[in-house]
């Protein structure tokens, strides 16, 4: 049951990678709420929107599966 799930969060992941191109296209990462922090030579960015976004519709698509 566990290397399943391995497998299947793998799947999911080399998908992700894949369409990352046309996601970003729809303004995940750049959401009302994302931290960007801009100084003169360092810039630390924090997809905190994006996370929850990310995290509910996974929980979504995981909680189909198990009903």
């Amino acid at each position: 049951m566990f290397s399943r799930a391995l497998i299947a969060t793998g799947v999911l992941l080399v998908v992700l990678g894949v369409a990352w191109p046309w996601l970003s296209r729809l303004g995940l990462g750049h959401l009302p709420g994302d931290i960007v922090i801009r100084r003169r030579g360092f810039t630390f960015y924090f997809p905190l929107t994006t996370s929850i976004l990310v995290s509910l519709v996974l929980s979504l698509i995981f909680w189909l599966f198990r009903h």
